[in-house]
């Protein structure tokens, strides 16, 4: 995640994110209009005698300037899919909005500027209006999301009379996924890059990677992110080892040995039984416990590369992993 945020918190990325999924290509945004600002919008939600605190951290929020107006636009970066991610957004959005309102009432409260009843009720003057707010999940998962979309999407609509149903609020959540974003329309050479080379790795679509990738580099920066996006320790160590050495990197050259370890792996395992079935199968396996392997390693690489605590690195992939706090630390010593 980290990686992650880090690659699209540039503005030239940022900007043509939004721009591709959302605006046809066109560019409404641009990188100088970009300011950025605090993620987190964690909030206390009070009603009546009852109060709850509220956490909600987006992993990039930027605001654009208009004039003398904003509009804030937030990113949230998601691996798997999440079925209550509708929610999420609307609840992240409101967050967002009670942090622009606390603000200003502490303003207006602070510089005496409140003076009828209404405006002392509500601690917003009369002409006092909330900056817009646009969010954008992008989803990295290799298979389709199959999730919500929006907030009636997880309400029982069959249930609701048809005479209720015009009167129940939607909230609509920006989804972009890798499987289908040869649709947008990128400027940013890196964003083409990142979207094109990750679908060709989901489709195993090597030749288009050789073909377009053979002899040009990417960025280590850009082989980081795809290999944490595609959670490919080969990809992150690749990159890593690169970013040592000058920070470009052969992408197809890295494929190639994705590809070369996963087959070699596979005909240790299954080339004895001398089956076409059992090789293949072989393969297969082998990608997986070489990815598992490759990842772990790339991961505590990672988090040591931007500075992190070990023991940050330990419960993450004790958590994502399944290891025991032992094997964790273990693997922590080995790699950090």
């Amino acid at each position: 995640d980290i990686v992650l945020k880090n690659f699209w918190r540039d503005n030239a990325r940022f900007a043509d994110l939004f721009n591709g999924t959302l605006f046809h290509g066109d560019q409404i945004l641009t990188p100088h209009m970009l300011l950025e600002s605090d993620t987190d919008v964690s909030s206390v939600l009070k009603f009546n005698s009852y109060a709850e605190t509220l956490r909600h951290i987006p992993d990039v929020v930027k605001k654009s300037a208009y004039g003398i107006d904003f509009v804030i636009l937030s990113l949230e970066n998601q691996m798997k899919v999440h079925y209550a991610m509708p929610l999420r957004h609307m609840a992240g959005d409101a967050l967002i909005y009670m942090k622009e309102y606390s603000d200003t009432v502490r303003k207006n409260k602070k510089d005496r500027l409140l003076h009828t009843a209404p405006e002392i009720l509500s601690g917003l003057r009369k002409e006092d209006r909330l900056h817009a707010v646009i969010s954008l999940c992008v989803y990295y998962g290799e298979s389709d999301w199959d999730g919500p979309c929006s907030l009636l999407d997880m309400i029982h609509t069959e249930c609701i009379p048809a005479q209720l149903k015009s009167y129940v609020n939607d909230y609509r959540m920006h989804l972009v996924q890798i499987n289908d974003s040869d649709v947008y329309r990128f400027q940013n050479t890196e964003v083409e890059d990142f979207f094109t080379i990750m679908r060709s790795i989901y489709r195993r679509d090597y030749h288009t990677i050789e073909e377009v990738y053979g002899t040009n580099e990417i960025s280590a920066e850009l082989g980081l992110a795809i290999g944490v996006a595609a959670k490919s320790g080969i990809l992150i160590r690749k990159a890593l080892k690169t970013n040592d050495n000058g920070g470009v990197m052969n992408m197809c050259t890295a494929l190639k040995e994705l590809m070369n370890e996963g087959i070699e792996q596979g005909k240790r395992e299954g080339i004895e039984q001398g089956k076409r079935e059992g090789i293949e199968q072989g393969k297969r396996e082998g990608i997986e416990q070489g990815k598992r392997e490759g990842l772990i390693e790339g991961i505590i690489k990672t988090y040591r590369e931007f500075g992190l605590p070990q023991g940050t690195a330990v419960e993450k992939i004790q958590t994502e992993y399944g290891l025991t706090l032992a094997e964790a630390q273990k693997q922590v010593a080995m790699y950090y």
